[in-house]
């Protein structure tokens, strides 16, 4: 059995292969492209090999996707954890490609979890969704900023709605022009992003209409179509948590534990995880609150 460890960069990735002994067979450089994969492939001479690559942003995706269709046993390092782990027992805090083939060899690897790929879609679809949203905060607050600049408040309830919008449109001739020629930009951004932002929401809610995990997710009082398909992209496969304690702790919402010889103490959350998935579990029990007789008057 040959051991590898991969260090996945943007470009490059570096791998070292072991054997059971821990003796280097082979060190080589590829680039993260297909062409890459193939000459490690070579190289691994078609033995019984497990490789191991850090999960480092969707670097790691196309490598782990060919070595595991050319049937490599390939797993994905947390490297949190992994680095913890080399720091304790390999007193190595640089991760490395030869650290990696030493700590998958003593079966010291903290793995991470590979959706299939209608998961990763989906993962891409509510992080699409997410970034426009972004964009359109940051385009708001910037009309705010020129509104502040001249003193000019909105009297309505919804500045960007269809009266909000009409009022800034009417106000452009009380601007400075190059001020009125950034302010119809941004009037024009937010048109533009609201069309996007519509069109993303019309296929999320047909997404959340197939899936039957967001179905009964949105059985939960505050849990909407998004908050639901949000849950489902990020969690995956749901059996993969073998009790509720052990799925709120994933999602860093389980309190940090102190104990001394007498004593327990309950701090803050971990935080691990999604700090997406976590806000959009707060959203859902305020809206759960605000609109649920039941936990209304519980909380």
């Amino acid at each position: 059995m040959w051991y590898i460890g991969i260090d996945v960069h943007k470009k490059m990735c570096n791998a070292c292969i072991k054997d059971l002994e821990g003796n280097i067979q082979k060190e080589l450089e590829f680039p993260n492209k297909s062409t890459g994969t193939d000459k490690l492939l070579e190289a691994i001479e078609g033995r019984e090999a497990k490789a191991v690559i850090e999960s480092t942003g969707n670097m790691w995706l196309r490598l782990y996707l060919g070595l595991e269709e050319a049937g490599v046993d390939v797993v994905l390092a947390n490297p949190k954890k992994t680095k913890a782990i080399a720091e304790a027992k390999l007193k190595n805090d640089k991760v490395d490609a030869r650290t990696l083939a030493d700590l998958l060899r003593a079966k010291l690897i903290a793995h991470c979890y590979v959706p299939l790929e209608s998961v990763r879609e989906l993962r891409s679809l509510v992080r699409h969704m997410i970034t426009l949203t972004r964009d359109m905060t940051r385009v708001k607050n910037r009309i705010h900023a020129i509104l502040d600049k001249y003193e000019l408040e909105f009297t309505g309830t919804d500045l960007f709605g269809k009266a909000g919008m009409m009022w800034l449109r009417g106000i452009t001739s009380k601007l400075t022009e190059l001020d009125q020629f950034i302010f119809d930009a941004e009037l024009r951004h937010v048109e533009t992003l609201k069309g996007l932002i519509k069109e993303v929401e019309a296929r999320i809610a047909k997404e959340s209409a197939e899936s039957e995990d967001v179905k009964l997710l949105m059985g939960i009082p505050g849990v909407n179509y998004y908050t639901a398909l949000l849950l489902t992209s990020k969690i995956g496969d749901f059996s993969r948590f073998s009790s509720a304690n052990k799925l709120v702790s994933w999602l860093g919402l389980a309190p940090r534990v102190h104990q001394s010889v007498n004593t327990i103490y309950n701090g803050r959350i971990t935080k691990e995880g999604s700090p997406r998935v976590r806000w959009a579990l707060v959203q859902a029990a305020r809206s759960a609150v605000q609109w649920d007789d039941h936990y209304r008057t519980k909380y």
